[in-house]
């Protein structure tokens, strides 16, 4: 209860007080004067007439309780928002370096911050805001209404609106179609229509138009739940009638089945010896293992499995989504089932169904007669195929007559048709094997030849000849010393090369070059492979 404002000084002016207070309702004593010089009413309750803490009020008034926007000192008045009073050509001292504007610093502007501020551009000066200052009493400070504009709540309408539109033109459009649907089907001769168009009509029906006699008339108890925070009161629907015998009293023996007084529960059988066909109630498991119970654990079920596949499924938090996906899945897989079943059936038949089998399946024989000579060959009937593995066979690709593999040179497999050794490559038949036969005669010549060459040079180990090129005729004898001079013109060409201040500005250049001289540039070039390079010099 709310404190009373008047303070008393001892226990015995509160009691004193309160006989006066008692008076004054009975009629024995003249009411109260507020501070206005107006009577208060005794019977005011207390909780009406004291006035709050933070008031200070020093006499009993009910000035708190009169409507406080009607003081004079209340103002109505608000922040212009985003209102502006100068607009400046040039930037001035003190401005935002930023916009250009006076009421605030470059670190409290809230524009887009420019690549170079006002201060360097002196462009685009920002208009100065309205700063306004109010004096606003105790509750002026807290109405969380005040400067509220009614007229912005205009958008949140139009849109909603807006959005209740689209959704009845989207069902307009989709009634239409359904009917279309079914002229069709009625026209085709087909006189019923599916079970699932009657539940998408009853999905799309709003759910706040459902009429109230169409819900389910069970019993509504206003009751206490209990709650691990302490409890709160909330609405239950009772769900068992109230004549029905209760599950703790079907069988009082101690050692029957548990009964949890605090969750209503009993999950095992409490009679298991009677006859099922009269028993009325088999215990909580049932439930758990009948009905439409077994039909959530297998949406859960395959709503776990789908997630760990990567799916992006979650039964609490897209349950739609996930009984849409569940239903889909049942579907796809009773098509795939009737598929490898009709597959089964039509490759081996149906033992269950009025069709004799083969005899070739009953008894593993055939009436087919063969013929062979002395020498195997068949002189009359069919010799019998054999069975193909599940490998492919018999596939010739790019061309090819034979398969790869049907030719081996030189640990090597290939194909024998044009006796390639590349596989996956174009058959170029026998201008292809003529090709590789003339290719290896070239190769046995140019051995043979160098082989001959390589004699020959034992035999002029006398004589230098060039190594260098491949023109280069085999009888070419060099000059030893045109040599050592090419020689000492490389090294010194290198030379220049390595001090590039020693370089002549008028360079003299002739083109005739020796056999001495491709011999000496030979001799002197570096070899990036060789590792001992960077130690030449």
């Amino acid at each position: 209860m709310a404190t009373a404002s008047v303070s008393f000084k001892s226990r015995e002016d509160h009691r004193k007080q309160l006989e006066l207070e008692e008076a004054r309702k009975a009629g024995l004593a003249p009411a109260e004067v507020d501070e206005d010089g107006k009577e208060i009413n005794p019977h005011i309750p207390q909780y009406m007439s004291s006035a709050p803490w933070y008031l200070n009020a020093e006499r009993p008034s009910l000035k708190h309780q009169r409507k406080w926007k009607s003081d004079p000192n209340y103002t109505k008045a608000w922040y212009d928002r985003g209102a502006k009073i100068f607009q400046a050509d040039r930037f001035r001292k003190g401005a935002c370096e930023n916009c250009g504007a006076m009421t605030h610093d470059k670190k409290s502007c809230m524009e887009r911050p420019r690549k170079l501020g006002a201060k360097w551009t002196n462009m685009h000066i920002a208009p100065d805001e309205k700063v306004e200052t109010f004096e606003l009493d105790y509750d002026g400070k807290r109405d969380r209404w005040n400067g509220f504009d009614a007229s912005t709540y205009a958008h949140v309408m139009e849109r909603y609106e807006a959005r209740d539109e689209a959704r009845r033109k989207y069902l307009k459009e989709q009634q239409l179609k359904k009917l279309e649907e079914r002229n069709k089907t009625e026209s085709g001769g087909e006189d019923s229509i599916s079970d699932e168009d009657d539940d998408e009509d009853d999905l799309k029906v709003d759910e706040a138009k459902v009429d109230e006699s169409k819900q389910m008339d069970f019993a509504k108890v206003e009751k206490r739940v209990r709650t691990t925070g302490g409890g709160s009161t909330g609405t239950v629907r009772n769900l068992r009638i109230r004549e029905d015998t209760a599950k703790y009293l079907l069988n009082l023996d101690v050692n029957s089945a548990h009964y949890d007084p605090k969750t209503r529960s009993m999950r095992e059988d409490p009679l298991p010896d009677s006859d099922p066909n009269e028993k009325f109630y088999e215990g909580d498991n049932q439930y758990r293992t009948s009905g439409q119970a077994m039909e959530f654990k297998q949406l859960n079920l395959h709503a776990w499995e789908a997630f760990e596949k990567g799916q992006d499924i979650h039964m609490q938090a897209a349950p739609s989504q996930a009984e849409l996906l569940f239903k889909n899945y049942k579907v796809i897989k009773e098509k795939l089932k009737s598929k490898t079943k009709d597959t089964i059936m039509e490759k081996y038949g149906n033992a269950a169904s009025e069709e004799s089998l083969p005899k070739e399946l009953l008894l593993g024989q055939s009436e087919r007669e063969v013929e062979y000579d002395r020498a195997g060959r068949i002189i009359k009937g069919q010799e019998m195929a054999l069975p193909k593995s599940k490998y492919e066979e018999d596939v010739y690709i790019n061309n090819h007559t034979t398969v790869w593999g049907s030719w081996w040179k030189d640990h090597q497999w290939g194909y024998l048709c044009c006796k390639q050794l590349i596989r996956n490559s174009y058959c170029t038949g026998s201008a292809g094997i003529e090709a590789a036969e003339a290719a290896a005669d070239l190769m046995k010549a140019n051995i043979a030849r160098k082989e001959a060459t390589e004699e020959k040079l034992e035999e002029k180990e006398e004589k230098r000849l060039a190594t260098w090129g491949t023109e280069v005729p085999d009888d070419l004898v060099l000059d030893e010393k045109l040599l050592a001079e090419a020689l000492k013109k490389e090294e010194a060409r290198k030379k220049e090369e390595r001090d590039e201040r020693k370089r002549k500005y008028n360079v003299k250049w002739s083109d005739e070059v020796t056999a001495e001289d491709m011999e000496a540039y030979r001799m002197k070039r570096v070899h990036h492979d060789d590792p001992m390079k960077d130690f030449l010099h």
